[in-house]
């Protein structure tokens, strides 16, 4: 019997049978790659791996492989994978044998014909669109790839793996739910009957070491004078709103721009589904949590904002914001928390204000819209507007600073912004400039010791 206890009729392989050449370990895209042709050619070993995944969940002992490290596991799948080849009498080479075996083990401990996808640095988003079809966005871009899952039946597997992780369901009474993985990827899964086709998965990854600034210059979303800007904005403690579409880059530029807060701050975080990677040691983190099966127990945006307050927080960091909870996230900006960060979805930055204009209004306070107007003006300072371009790169297109009320209207005032040019296959192509405008909140900066030299805000010098 072998240390997983085997049925006694499995008999164990030689090693230097089934071991392949380190530089053949399918453990890049590239080995997916060759791994998804073989299947196109056989697609009968498809059905193999899962009816040898399903032989080897009820022969091993679970107890006991939970307590091996991948490596170990790999082995002795490798081992078993290969025994079971001979008796099926499967034709694998030895490179492929070792493509098999992993695949196995993803489907083991890992997300099964996605791991791949998970584990190659240049995907951003997974998209699956029920089991036939699934892209991905690399650089920018949509593209098909050649994953595909054997049946609906095998994709829900997947799919309850990845919510079963973090406590979360989706079934018939709940078919919607937002997750996330384990280096922190955003999860969103839609599953019959809202989904009519078959379940739907969205997978927004997030890399090991986020962004920094001086790696968002170096990329060219943005330039080093507006960069320095926005790092003494948020080190003064000017309170930041950064808006954007979806897939804009907020969430990176908020990380980036979380570097700057000092160390000897308290930072509370509250998000939907928690993806931030804030650098510094002082941080406390929360998550809105969804209804149970009986409708009970779910915890909003806006009641954890309120639960901050009590926190003894230097700032608040909404990873967005989408309702009520703009309101009491405006009232804590107004009451001590200057320097907090929010996101928002809006296509310009004056959409911005209107969108956060009613979603206070959402907070079914009695406030006149001239009330509501004047609370965004007095807590924000600055917006920051993003955008993907066509060409799939991101850019900061304008940096605006909100100098207060003017009758009803709230004042903004552009500093920088991003001009396009012309277009080739290349891309986009533009510059960044300044307006000329200083902006108003240089003399608070002064407090802080940070002075901003006057060229960075001549419109005649580039930036």
């Amino acid at each position: 019997m072998s240390f997983f206890g085997l049925h006694n009729s499995v008999r164990e392989p030689k090693p230097t049978v089934i071991e392949p050449a380190p530089a053949e370990r399918a453990t890049t895209f590239n080995a997916q790659a060759i791994y998804q042709e073989l299947i196109d050619k056989r697609p009968a070993l498809l059905e193999e791996k899962l009816k040898l995944h399903t032989q080897i969940i009820d022969e091993f002992n679970l107890a006991q492989l939970e307590k091996l490290s991948r490596e170990e596991l790999v082995r002795e799948i490798r081992l078993y994978v290969a025994e079971y080849v001979r008796g099926e009498r499967l034709s694998l080479n030895q490179k492929e044998l070792g493509l098999f075996a992993e695949e196995i083990v993803d489907e083991m401990i890992g997300f099964g014909p996605i791991e791949p996808l998970l584990k190659d640095p240049t995907v951003n988003d997974i998209l699956i669109n029920t089991h036939k079809i699934c892209f991905v966005e690399r650089f920018g871009k949509l593209e098909r790839t050649r994953v595909h899952f054997k049946d609906e039946a095998h994709l829900l597997r997947i799919i309850n793996k990845i919510v079963a992780g973090i406590g979360r369901r989706v079934d018939e009474s709940s078919p919607m739910v937002d997750a996330r993985l384990p280096d922190g990827s955003r999860v969103n899964i839609a599953i019959k009957p809202i989904s009519v086709d078959g379940p739907l998965v969205s997978i927004r990854k997030f890399s090991e070491k986020p962004f920094s600034m001086d790696r968002l210059i170096e990329i060219g979303s943005i330039r080093p004078q507006m960069a320095h800007l926005l790092q003494s904005a948020v080190h003064g403690k000017i309170s930041v709103l950064v808006s954007g579409g979806t897939g804009s880059g907020k969430t990176t530029l908020l990380n980036a721009l979380s570097n700057y807060i000092p160390d000897d701050e308290r930072l509370i975080t509250i998000e939907d589904a928690a993806e931030l990677q804030l650098q510094q040691t002082h941080v406390g983190r929360l998550e809105t949590r969804p209804a149970n099966a009986e409708g009970k127990g779910e915890v909003r945006q806006r009641e954890l904002v309120k639960n901050a307050l009590r926190m003894r927080p230097d700032r608040i960091i909404v990873g967005e914001c989408r309702g009520e909870e703009a309101f009491d996230m405006l009232q804590a900006m107004n009451t001590g928390h200057e320097g907090s960060l929010t996101t928002i979805h809006a296509n310009t930055p004056r959409d911005a204000l209107k969108r956060l204009e009613q979603m206070v209004a959402m907070a079914g306070i009695p406030m006149g819209p001239n009330s509501i107007r004047g609370t965004i003006a007095s807590a924000l300072r600055l917006v920051i507007q993003l955008q993907r371009l066509p060409d799939g790169k991101r850019r900061v297109m304008s940096i605006s600073e909100i100098t207060g009320m003017e009758g009803d209207i709230i004042q903004m005032q552009e500093i920088y912004r991003f001009v396009k040019e012309r277009s080739d296959d290349l891309g986009i192509h533009g510059t960044f400039r300044a307006t000329g405008v200083r902006p108003g909140f240089l003399q608070e900066l002064k407090a802080y010791g940070i002075e901003l030299p006057n060229t960075y805000f001549d419109p005649s010098q580039p930036v």
